[in-house]
């Protein structure tokens, strides 16, 4: 070991890399480490990174020195190379998409540097069950300013000044929000935090609650000062259970420390957090949902007004804001508005963080500033497509976003301007699509979702969305007719307009967007019967190309119904009477053959049964 080299072995101990045994890597690092004795060497953990798909994870300091994929067996290379000789592991090192450049350190690799996080400060930095490293971090600090040297009507007009806008979905000024609240007269009001994330393909609430939990109890309790709150609770789901475990750490340790509880910090505020776990329904994220749910009672939204700022939960004043939004607020009462507006774009100020997945090669969080285009997203930050394929789409703001094309990837990313395009910001869900991906099928897929977690309080949103599906459904079989284009806008349109909440309000967004620019797919799978991405089962089949298989029988042996016959040397044929469409055949037939092709439309032209390898060339010549 280099003299007195002083090293910290930082392991991510987020969902994604605990599911990938990085708890287990932990602790045989430290077992090992103190049998070696090596006194110069700490083991600690932080909470997501936001780089899942890089997991198990781990930063090495001083250098910053990232290490991707681990294995519990790359440990002893670690302890010896790296920290007895000095030498960082290049296996190790995360490899760039584009060009298979190894990157060793955190700060060179693009999906971090081109980021501006804010909301994410903390998040892979520090230890989020122990309070000591969020204070080290200046945590708390924002409180204590609060409370010490501002008043709530202050703090509502800094925010107000700093064009927070909530970040759960609807974009809603956040001062505003408060200061309906802050107004009302009651003897009890109450501050929640929505932390009820149920889009598919979103984890920026979970892994924020998993990394940093301290930075949502502080900006939740300025909030609840500012409007004059005395108690609180945390919406979450109960599938988060290392998020729920490390918010009731966080609240335990508030407390004993005093940031929590009676006369905080000395003042005259006192302020209780409960949490509350939900049973993962979807539209539980609504607001009066929520509050119901809290209560005790079906989950089903009301109509408004009353607001919640006016009768909210058991029918007192009550403010709700969203996970992201409040982990701004501590650093927005630290640095002022003056410099978080300086941030984004004239009207959608600050960051926004977002879920990049799908057909990314950089899949994971991303926090960037109001106004970056998706390009820079998709491309600069994402690495582009996994495997270099074309992009064809991407669908923002969950599963009531919209579809976005390649004409819009110039778009800058605010609220207003996807709105313009037919999505919304939403809650943070950006889903990539490459051209694999049947955008009708995509629009059922999300319109599914939606159906389903539908409380049936609405006609227009109950069976609107069940005929939508049906229509969708038959489309992608080959069953469509001409007419259920038009079908389809005319129920979406209904359904935006007859849904209480935003839940039915925005589910036919998929639709309509794909509808608008992807009609012409729409148009393919009803008059040609064909899918253009060849993705839809019902309209396509798979074949063996018989100028190109080599006989060697890989595809038959795999397939697991028995739809393909052959023998070795010969060409093989695949029954499509007994196919089921799993697609085996084509991943394992050998790349330098590519001899498996799967078709919507017009079939090659095969051989009815198998025939020696190299006669179907000679007997085409005589036809011929």
């Amino acid at each position: 070991m280099p003299d007195n080299q002083q090293y910290t072995i930082l392991v991510c101990e987020g969902t994604g890399c605990v599911s990938g045994k990085s708890n287990e890597i932990r602790q045989v690092l430290e077992q090992e480490i103190a049998e070696l004795g090596l006194k110069n060497v700490k083991v600690d953990f932080t909470g997501c990174h936001g780089f899942c798909e890089q997991g198990p994870i781990a930063i090495i300091e001083p250098g910053g020195i990232f290490y991707t994929h681990l294995t519990v067996g790359d440990v002893p290379e670690i302890i010896q190379s790296h920290l007895i000789e000095g030498k960082p592991i290049e296996r190790l090192f995360f490899r760039d998409p584009v060009d298979q450049r190894a990157i060793p350190l955190y700060k060179d690799i693009n999906f971090y540097s081109k980021q501006q996080r804010i909301i994410l400060r903390n998040c892979g930095h520090i230890n989020p069950e122990k309070i000591e490293d969020y204070i080290s971090r200046d945590g708390y600090q924002s409180l204590k300013k609060a409370l010490l040297e501002m008043t709530p009507l202050q703090i509502i007009e800094e925010i107000k000044k700093s064009g927070l806008r909530g970040r759960g979905g609807a974009g809603f000024s956040t001062g505003l929000k408060w200061e309906f609240c802050q107004k009302e007269q009651s003897d009890i009001k109450y501050m929640i935090c929505n932390a009820d994330e149920g889009d598919p393909g979103a984890f920026m609430d979970r892994s924020i609650m998993e990394a940093d939990p301290h930075t949502v109890i502080e900006g939740m309790s300025i909030a609840a000062y500012a409007i004059g709150a005395s108690e609180g609770y945390i919406y979450i789901r109960a599938e988060y259970p290392l998020a729920v475990k490390r918010l009731k750490m966080a609240l335990k340790q508030s407390e004993e420390k005093g940031f929590l509880g009676n006369k905080i910090l000395g003042s005259d505020f006192s302020f209780k957090i409960n949490v509350n776990e939900g049973a993962g329904a979807f539209v539980c994220g609504e607001e009066t949902a929520l509050m119901a749910s809290i209560e005790g009672k079906r989950g089903m939204p009301r109509s408004r007004p009353p607001f919640p700022a006016q009768s909210g939960l058991w029918g007192k004043p009550t403010t709700i804001n969203n996970v992201k939004s409040l982990a701004t607020v501590p650093v927005i009462i630290s640095k002022g508005a003056d410099w978080y507006i300086n941030i984004g774009t004239e009207k959608s100020k600050g960051t926004a963080v977002f879920a990049l997945t799908g057909k990314i090669a950089n899949s994971g969080l991303v926090e960037v500033p109001m106004g970056i285009t998706l390009r820079e997203i998709i491309y600069e930050i994402g690495g582009g497509l996994i495997g270099g394929k074309d992009f064809k789409a991407v669908q923002t703001g969950g599963p009531s976003g919209g579809c976005l094309p390649a004409s819009a990837l110039d778009l800058p990313v605010d609220y207003e301007q996807l709105a313009a395009a037919g999505s919304i910001m939403g809650s943070g869900g950006m889903i990539v699509a490459d051209t694999g991906t049947c955008m009708v099928d995509l629009a059922r897929y999300f319109l599914s979702f939606t159906q389903a977690e539908s409380c049936g309080k609405c006609v227009m949103c109950r069976e609107g969305t069940l005929q939508m599906l049906k229509l969708l459904e038959d489309i992608t079989k080959g069953k469509g007719k001409p007419e259920d284009i038009d079908l389809l806008s005319e129920l979406a349109k209904a359904i935006q307009a007859g849904s209480l909440c935003a839940l039915g309000g925005t589910a036919p967004n998929p639709v309509l967007t794909t509808i608008r620019y992807f009609r012409d797919e729409y148009e393919a799978h009803i008059n040609e019967k064909r899918c253009p991405a060849a993705a839809c089962k019902s309209l396509i089949t798979f074949h063996i190309l018989p100028d190109k298989c080599q006989g060697c029988g890989i595809c038959a042996r795999g397939c697991p119904v028995n739809a393909i016959s052959g023998d070795k040397r010969m060409i093989y044929v695949i029954d499509n009477d007994k196919c089921i469409k799993c697609g085996t055949c084509l991943d394992v037939c050998p790349t330098r053959f590519n001899a498996v092709t799967k078709v919507s439309g017009e079939k090659p032209l095969t051989p009815e049964k198998p025939i020696p390898v190299g006669s179907w060339q000679k007997s085409r010549t005589e036809e011929i």
